[in-house]
């Protein structure tokens, strides 16, 4: 890919206000405050629909199993009340049978045993709908990843290009990509939480019936405990926040430390020592920082621990005074006391987790603002289609670009005119703009001054769908896929990838086929060292693979940047033999440094500085003076 050029004209930077509006679009600041971190609770509906989307049918399951589950814990406690009551009225009756077979043959055990039957009832069926939760969680879970990681691959697929080739971009990229598969405990801490809500609504329904300021007094001795959390998980998100652009680097360290691309260079170059240090450095940093909050939260978890223990048994003093003065019985006692200390660890369970699905639904903001940034070149209201065929070209009229963040024009007071069905070669210094051509033909961008006309209509009057799909580019910097042979092909026309004779074809044009007869499986034999039985190829095979991509595509417009770059000569000369052959009656561009390869061409148009500086045939541009003869003459030089 090229890099842009030096500036034709001076014009200023970008002032501060429009890039502080970029920024913001991209990396909105973390909540500062206590009423802006829990603002993003308005996260949970959105996410929530999304789980609901992801199975309707798991979703309800959940719901109805934990709702019956919430009631089993009061159930079983006044089951127990109710036992205890009953053996201590047993115990009290005049003239009990001496044996329990005797009692039992009384008939005095009937209600006990019915009691005490109902709790083991109890007791399976909680157990039963525990596993059922926890199986109707996972599946859900594993619903609900596959659902938000396509949507995100969606979504990610409609943004321009210049978002990807943005950091800050990269950066929110990557946070909502670790809470695409990240927030999964979020999905049960929610269901969690709703079933907790009843249990406690239950329990609390019988303190009331008790003495109201049992609840009151629990609630208040839990409420600094609350707070502590949520202050302690805003500080930690806010942690994560700002150290993305660190954490993305300590990925990318580790990843060229153990990556059979970069082994070789690691090695010969001893750069072992130096991607360990610069690992540890930021991982040390990210350590200090994460155990200085650890060590306050402890602390101070400790501090609201006690207030919480504190209100606990002075509630507790109170139920063994009324139970000693007559007012409660033994089963009150053990159904108050019981009640108050689940009712306790369910409260304090319950804040720590608001306080949490708070710190959350924080992350989640990552995610939906994601989601919120949308593309910019899109198709226009009732949009053209392509025509079939190209009638007159393309026209290129006064065209300035300059890249997202720069004030430097990669191209500017560009004019010249592809026209329909002819050949052209594109031939200049690194840095002149043809890399940028491409992508401004292709609409991956849009141009900031003039014009691109398609058969005398402005390109962003068509449909992007049906431009892209008209055009095939193989760009220098092309992907390895690892995949099939055949795949990696038919990424050129993925919608024809069932169509075996149109890859074969494909390959046959390339002179891939050659490289395919020599692989263990042919087609079906995987590419690359990623993946077990890969088979890796040289740069010059990878190429040929990614040259037939462009055949595959079976485009009106074929655009080849740098296609040969890893090619010997005598694979060079019979590629551009066959692209000559194959683009004819078709509209082409070649992107070449090797003037050996441009001849062939219908016309050559030489940049230099993001404009045309001169065009015409081989011969007619080596007949003048100029940048064209003299690079020709440069490199006719190195081969003598």
């Amino acid at each position: 890919m090229t890099t842009p050029a030096d500036p034709v004209t001076t014009t200023p930077a970008p002032g501060a206000g429009a890039e502080k509006k970029l920024r913001a679009r991209f990396d909105p600041q973390p909540p500062r405050t206590f009423a802006a971190r829990w603002a993003a609770m308005r996260n949970i509906p959105p996410f929530l629909a999304m789980v609901w989307r992801a199975s309707p049918g798991l979703t309800l399951a959940t719901l109805v199993l934990r709702l019956v589950r919430a009631l089993l814990p009061v159930t079983a406690l006044w089951v127990g009340k109710l036992i205890i009551d009953e053996v201590v009225r047993l115990a009290a009756t005049d003239g009990t049978p001496a044996t329990l077979v005797e009692w039992w043959h009384a008939g005095l055990l009937n209600t006990l045993a019915a009691y005490v039957v109902l709790e083991f009832v109890l007791g399976i069926a909680s157990d039963l709908l525990g596993r059922l939760v926890t199986l109707t969680d996972s599946l859900l879970a594993e619903k609900l990843t596959i659902a938000m990681s396509t949507r995100l691959m969606d979504h990610a697929a409609r943004l321009d290009l210049k978002d990807f080739e943005d950091a800050e971009f990269q950066d929110k990229l990557d946070r909502a990509r670790r809470q695409s598969s990240g927030r999964m405990p979020l999905m049960g801490q929610l269901m969690g939480q709703l079933q907790d809500l009843v249990t406690v609504a239950s329990f609390a329904g019988g303190l009331v019936v008790y003495n109201p300021w049992l609840v009151m007094l629990l609630i208040i001795a839990l409420i600094p405990a609350f707070l502590g959390e949520a202050h302690f998980n805003a500080r930690s998100y806010t942690l994560d926040y700002r150290r993305t652009p660190e954490r993305r680097e300590i990925d990318y360290v580790r990843q060229l430390a153990a990556s059979a691309d970069t082994a070789k260079e690691v090695k010969i170059f001893d750069l072992h020592l130096f991607l360990r240090d610069r690992y540890l450095s930021l991982s040390r940093s990210f350590y200090a920082a994460n155990r200085a909050i650890a060590r306050q939260r402890a602390a101070w978890g400790a501090v609201f621990a006690a207030v919480g223990t504190i209100g606990y048994y002075t509630a507790y003093a109170w139920i063994i005074g009324r139970t000693l003065t007559g007012t409660l019985s033994l089963g009150d006692l053990t159904f108050l006391s019981g009640s108050f200390l689940r009712l306790r660890s369910l409260l304090e369970g319950l804040l720590l987790s608001f306080s949490s699905t708070a710190a959350q639904a924080l992350y989640l903001d990552d995610l939906f603002a994601f989601f919120k940034v949308g593309p910019q070149i899109v198709s226009p209201p009732n949009a053209r289609q392509v025509p079939m065929p190209i009638r007159t070209g393309f026209t290129f009229r006064n065209v300035g670009f300059r890249y997202p963040n720069s004030d430097r024009w990669a191209v500017r007071n560009l004019d010249f005119t592809l026209r329909a069905g002819e050949t052209l070669a594109l031939v200049g210094e690194n840095g002149a703009g043809k890399t940028t051509l491409v992508k401004l033909l292709a609409r991956l961008y849009d141009p900031d001054e003039g014009e691109i006309l398609l058969d005398g209509v402005d390109l962003r009057e068509y449909d992007l769908d049906s431009l892209r799909a008209s055009i095939g580019v193989i760009f220098q910097d092309f992907a390895r896929y690892s995949m099939t042979a055949a795949d990696n092909i038919a990424v050129g026309r993925i919608a024809a990838r069932d169509q075996m004779p149109r890859i074969e074809a494909a390959a046959s044009r390339a002179l891939a086929d050659r490289v395919i007869e020599r692989l263990p499986n042919g087609y079906d034999q995987m590419i690359g060292k990623r993946f077990a039985s890969g088979v890796e190829l040289s740069g010059g095979e990878w190429q040929k693979l990614a040259i037939a991509r462009a055949y595959m595509r079976d485009a009106q417009v074929l655009i080849l940047d740098e296609p040969t770059a890893a090619l010997d000569a005598r694979s060079e000369f019979e590629v551009f033999q066959r692209f000559n052959e194959l683009s004819e009656g078709r509209t082409a561009i070649l992107i070449s440094h090797r003037f050996s390869s441009v001849r062939m061409a219908d016309r050559i148009l030489v940049l230099a500085d993001g404009r045309v500086e001169a065009e015409g045939t081989h011969e007619e541009l080596l007949a003048q003076p100029g940048r064209y003869r003299e690079l020709y003459e440069l490199q006719a030089a190195g081969y003598r």
